[in-house]
């Protein structure tokens, strides 16, 4: 008798810690945000939303006002040594280099044929805007469309040796999840190519096209062997960075967000517009600290430079997330 109440007793013990464990596991994986360590961001984070989605709160916002934004390069993914839509530029480039012979002798591609970055991306905006009309224009949207997802695919980054889209941030996808799922409606408001993005942010960040706003070249209609084709030009349409970024919310949303997030001076148009709004309002900068999982960066970066924002996050009430500090994990698990 006594064997089996002792039996019976282990039994139950193990029963139940086995209960605790596997349930305690499962409430840690459900839980908001948990690759954000319990500090300031992810506490002012989890304090605004609640906020704005209680129902009766002073300080309520209704689902088709919840707006928030987020710049890409360095605030999604990363962009550290170059934005990744570069590697794109540099791989069309030699992949159309036998076509253009006279590329060998023309700056900046013939920089670019021999593998002399520095001084292919050291000449302005002049240069890179000649090379994105290249590789960018004269083909329809959707040939574009196709050579993105094949780049997409099979593209890794020089350093790391990660594909592109394995070096989105895990804190960031966490978040868009817990926003979408609190009522939001998630953008990206990017410099990079709207047509560049809109290909794989669904797959990636659960963002759809629709809701991918960036810069763009000029398209026009026209009928090539008898079918409809939107044909992208070699032309320059809309830049979306700093002031712009404001613009292109109001052009392609229609509404002000109440939300937005960025890591550089080209964000802090967006941010400042974001939170100049009445009610509640919420900014966020990126602050690349982590030099050991990451890149360390801000004020003198020749990338994602961020100076005025350190400035004046304090006094403009935004939230400055530093990564070693606050995030336990980076890239996409």
């Amino acid at each position: 008798m006594e064997r089996t109440k002792k039996f019976l007793w282990c039994f139950f013990l193990t029963a139940f810690t086995a209960f605790v464990f596997f349930n305690t596991a499962s409430w840690a994986q459900d839980a908001p945000l948990a690759s954000w360590n319990d500090t300031l961001p992810k506490q002012k984070i989890l304090e605004f939303v609640s906020t704005v989605t209680a129902e009766g709160n002073p300080e309520f916002v209704v689902p088709e006002q919840r707006i928030a934004v987020f710049d890409n390069d360095g605030t999604l993914w990363a962009e550290q040594p170059v934005y990744f839509q570069v590697y794109f530029i540099i791989d069309r480039i030699r992949q159309l280099a036998p076509q253009h012979p006279e590329w060998k002798d023309q700056e900046p591609f013939a920089s670019v044929l021999k593998g002399d970055m520095k001084t292919a991306l050291s000449r302005g905006m002049k240069p890179l805007l000649e090379m994105v009309m290249a590789t960018h224009g004269g083909m329809s949207t959707e040939e574009f469309k196709h050579i993105v997802l094949e780049w997409i695919k099979e593209a890794k980054h020089p350093e790391t040796g990660k594909h592109f889209t394995d070096m989105v941030y895990q804190p960031m996808l966490e978040l868009l999840d817990y926003l979408q799922a609190n009522g939001f409606k998630t953008f990206i408001v990017s410099g990079g190519g709207i047509e560049f993005m809109r290909p794989w942010t669904e797959s990636v960040y659960g963002i759809p096209p629709e809701q991918v706003v960036g810069s763009s070249i000029k398209t026009q209609y026209e009928v090539r062997d008898g079918k409809p084709a939107i044909v992208r030009l070699k032309e320059l349409n809309f830049i979306d960075d700093k002031e712009g970024k404001p613009v292109a919310i109001n052009q392609h949303i229609g509404h002000r967000p109440i939300m937005a997030f960025g890591n550089s001076n080209g964000d802090f148009q967006m941010l400042e517009w974001t939170t100049s709004g009445s009610g509640s309002r919420f900014g966020m900068l990126v602050h690349h600290t982590d030099a050991d999982r990451e890149y360390a960066y801000d004020r003198n970066s020749h990338i994602g430079k961020l100076d005025r924002g350190l400035d004046e996050v304090q006094e403009r009430g935004w939230v400055l997330m530093d990564m070693k500090k606050d995030w336990n994990t980076v890239f996409k698990k």
